[in-house]
């Protein structure tokens, strides 16, 4: 059965573009590899940023200031003031539909100041904020009837190139977690919502384990092209044996950071570029980095942080109200991703892209705080609207079959390869690496070191295969394709960052620590030309 608007990804930023592209009169499919309320949002803990001046005076023109500041010159002007002015009625429709944000004394949005920000903007609900608004959309998804299928692994997208035209896409092959068995969906448009790419970092990243960039990397395929890969935002404060994060919102509420000395060395608001580079420069120094919220008191703790004091005391074993929380900069967020056009379409006709896997140009070089929530609203909102719009006036033929034997062939193949190597503990290698030198400090020769590295790896792929042949639920094999996804980005990231000869936002290589806005104010632009890697620079 044809959908209209196929999503693949159940995210926030999936299920808004769902609702917008329902309220439009498209028929809507979404597709997930796991399931929606296990989506990325939920770690979304500080607030949604909007000005809203609930608790101190605020204007759309800070926001729009601060998130440029942010991003170090390469955010789109353009598309920011979309971002910022459409803030406060994307949290008013949030509000309509059910989300349970925090309130102020006299009944209206409790706001607090996230890093970067010039007044308190991020609206929250308690520092559950993204998982309640996740469950909101969910719930909003269900009573509308919009059919959501759990547990497809998105393979590739369907697409087709007419003669003297451009690529259009037909839909998409994904295999059944649960039958092992390769579906085709067809559709008029696609929206990729697959999140971001940041488990590269593998254990040294706050992101679900499911993090692993396929919806950009079966974009890159198709025919779309990704920018500013490179820009990759590490928060300053997760646990330090678990990486589990932390939010932003204890440093807002009036946390502070302090080293085995128990000195403050930081700006704890200050962007997060800055806070995590001068965690970084505390831990060479031999220094143990600590959050300290003791001074907040128990009742304030347990009335607006009680998942962090949860998580503190469950996986590092210390009570906030008493201890210092150890603590250690982690990759969390990518700011790069698929490039889309104002519509956010990709270079591929009918291929959407929104949330964390695409670019929309409004973080640049470092994502401010409370932005990422108000961007998959703002941008999904108008993904759906755009995908329903370009579906009504879809009239081509699609024929999937040979992309539904591809997929099948490539599944049989894969089962074929040797296992020689642990992919498992290749994959843990290139975490380990990426952290050390593609991480919160880079420079030339470390980054070249990993490329080499990631080069012999695709070399080693044939060798690298599952070793679980069967068919029903095998996770083995899933996780060697997300592998196999990964290394594909992994070249990409590390390609920009040599090419990026500056230190710019969270892009900071000591060798070159100046930015240089004469020959690289502009973004990283990467694709795929007969299988070989292309990048340029693009303004």
């Amino acid at each position: 059965m044809r959908s209209d608007v196929l999503i693949i990804g159940a995210g926030g930023a999936g299920l808004v573009a769902a609702l917008s592209a329902h309220e439009a009169g498209a028929k809507v499919r979404v597709l997930t590899k796991e399931y929606p309320t296990r989506s990325q949002t939920c770690m979304a803990q500080g607030g949604i940023n909007a000005a809203l001046g609930n608790v101190e005076e605020d204007s759309v023109a800070s926001h729009i200031q601060d998130t440029l500041k942010s991003a170090h010159g390469i955010a789109e002007e353009r598309a920011v003031k979309l971002l910022c002015e459409s803030a406060p009625y994307a949290v008013a429709w949030l509000d309509s539909i059910g989300v349970c944000f925090s309130r102020t004394k006299d009944a209206k949005i409790a706001q607090r100041k996230l890093g970067g920000a010039y007044a308190a903007r991020a609206c929250y609900a308690q520092d559950y904020t993204g998982l309640k608004i996740l469950h909101t959309l969910y719930d909003r998804c269900v009573a509308a009837g919009i059919e959501i299928l759990n547990e497809r692994y998105l393979l590739n997208f369907i697409t087709h190139t007419p003669q003297n035209a451009d690529a259009y896409v037909g839909g998409a092959t994904v295999l059944n977690s649960r039958t092992g068995e390769v579906e085709t969906y067809e559709s008029a448009s696609v929206i990729i919502a697959t999140g971001g790419y940041s488990r590269i970092y593998d254990k040294h990243s706050t992101n679900s384990t499911r993090s692993t960039g396929d919806g950009i990397a079966a974009g890159l395929r198709a025919g779309a092209r990704v920018s500013d890969m490179e820009f990759i935002q590490f928060h300053p404060t997760a646990l330090k044996n678990s990486s589990i994060l932390i939010s932003e919102s204890a440093r807002g509420s009036g946390g502070y950071l302090v080293n085995s000395k128990g000195e403050r060395f930081t700006n704890e608001l200050a962007p997060r570029d800055e806070v995590a580079r001068a965690i970084h420069a505390e831990m060479q120094k031999g220094e143990e980095v600590y959050l300290d919220i003791r001074h907040l008191g128990e009742a304030f703790i347990d009335e607006e942080l009680p998942q962090e004091r949860k998580l503190a005391k469950l996986y590092e074993n210390v009570d906030p109200v008493y201890d210092l929380v150890p603590i250690k900069p982690v990759a969390h967020y990518t700011m790069g991703g698929l490039e889309v056009n104002k519509h956010s379409q990709t270079k591929v006709r009918g291929l959407f892209a929104v949330g964390e896997c695409a670019n929309h140009k409004v973080h640049g070089a470092n994502r401010l705080g409370g932005n990422s929530l108000l961007e998959l609203v703002v941008f999904g909102r108008e993904a759906g609207k755009n995908a329903a719009l370009y579906a009504k006036d879809f009239d081509k033929e699609i024929d999937a079959s040979t992309f539904t034997q591809s997929a099948q062939n490539f599944i049989l193949g894969v089962k074929h390869f040797t296992n020689q190597i642990d992919f498992y503990e290749k994959r843990s290698f290139i975490g380990n690496i990426f952290y050390n030198n593609a991480g919160v400090i880079r420079d030339d020769m470390g980054l070249k070191a990993v490329l080499g590295a990631i080069r012999q790896i695709q070399r080693e792929i044939p060798f690298m295969g599952p070793k679980d042949k069967s068919k029903v639920y095998n996770t083995n094999l899933i996780e060697f394709i997300e592998f196999g996804n990964m290394v594909e980005l992994s070249e990409i990231i590390l390609v920009s960052a040599i090419s990026r000869n500056e230190s710019r936002g969270a892009h900071y290589r000591s060798d070159i620590p100046q930015e240089n806005d004469i020959a690289y104010k502009a973004h990283t632009i990467a694709w795929k030309e007969e299988g070989v890697l292309c990048a340029d620079f693009m303004e």
